[in-house]
């Protein structure tokens, strides 16, 4: 990407479980996030020893083959919780039954081969600056997507790794319960404000220049997830409707009770939203828009 950092592409066009790593090569090898699966980790190593990993935040595609590099320096971020060292419990974390929870720990665990963490040998907060291979990375602390969400800016080049603020076409994700949109908002505004040369995501390729436009595009991303939710509302529908319906998904999830966990949290979310502005109201366990008429009332 620049100087001497690196976009390690992940498997599958970088879409969950997996997502890009950011390698920075120096005197010293580093690694932001292990999302590029077991394989292509081990044959970066061979090939680059990596000395330090630094996890961007909890989610486990960013964990998700860390274990590779299990003997090496571990960083975490000072707002990433013990949860992490049991699946079970991060499961809990991202869930809100224990239900839930199992059935994610098993999904993460069998199925992906995700492996708890374990201690981190440091931390880091917001503004924290590692100079390391030569560069000087500062952390961004960037909550609302997750509480332990971080971005990274290299002062030298303008290189701003953006990590789960992706651009993606689905726009920005908020389906853990400890996820908040107008956080998120406040987060984006945070990163894009940062000068810089370039931007590189978890899920996309690089983008060279002042990215501003692309910010805004993906900000306006949370208007159109409201509209889905009000369009929905339209005709009355409980929440449990509502997730059938699967306005976000499109029921195209490979585990649909994963798909309905994020897609129950993500609807729930903007109908509170909508309902303090005055635009859904909550009749009964349905939800159903206010016209112009009933406001008027």
């Amino acid at each position: 990407m620049a100087g001497n950092i690196y976009l390690a592409t992940a498997p599958g066009q970088s879409r969950f479980p997996y997502c890009n790593s950011f390698l920075i090569d120096g005197s010293e090898t580093v690694l932001i996030d292990a999302g590029i699966g077991v394989e292509r980790l081990r044959a970066l190593d061979r090939a680059k020893r990596i000395d330090i990993m630094i996890i961007s935040h909890s989610h486990p595609d960013h964990i998700l083959a860390w274990h590779v590099l299990k003997d090496r320096f571990l960083f975490l971020p000072r707002e990433t919780p013990d949860s992490v060292a049991d699946l079970f419990k991060l499961g809990l974390r991202f869930t809100d039954t224990v239900a839930k929870a199992e059935h994610w720990a098993q999904r993460v665990g069998r199925e992906l081969g995700v492996q708890p963490l374990r201690r981190p040998d440091g931390r880091y907060g917001d503004g924290d600056v590692f100079e390391v291979a030569g560069v000087k990375l500062q952390a961004i602390h960037a909550p609302g997507h997750l509480d332990d969400h971080y971005c990274f800016l290299e002062t030298k080049s303008g290189t701003l790794l953006t990590t789960d603020i992706d651009f993606t076409g689905f726009g920005p994700w908020y389906g853990n319960p400890e996820c908040d949109i107008k956080t998120f908002k406040q987060s984006i505004h945070k990163v894009m404000d940062f000068p810089h040369q370039r931007v590189c995501s978890s899920h996309k390729s690089a983008f060279d220049g002042d990215a501003t436009d692309l910010f805004r595009s993906y900000l306006d991303i949370f208007d159109r997830h409201e509209q889905l939710v009000l369009d929905l509302c339209a005709t009355p529908r409980s929440l449990d409707e509502m997730v059938m319906a699967s306005p976000f998904y499109r029921n195209k999830a490979p585990d649909k009770i994963v798909q309905n966990i994020f897609e129950e949290q993500i609807i729930a979310k903007n109908l509170e939203i909508l309902i303090k502005q005055d635009r859904v109201e909550a009749v009964g366990n349905r939800y159903q828009k206010i016209t112009l008429c009933d406001n008027e009332k």
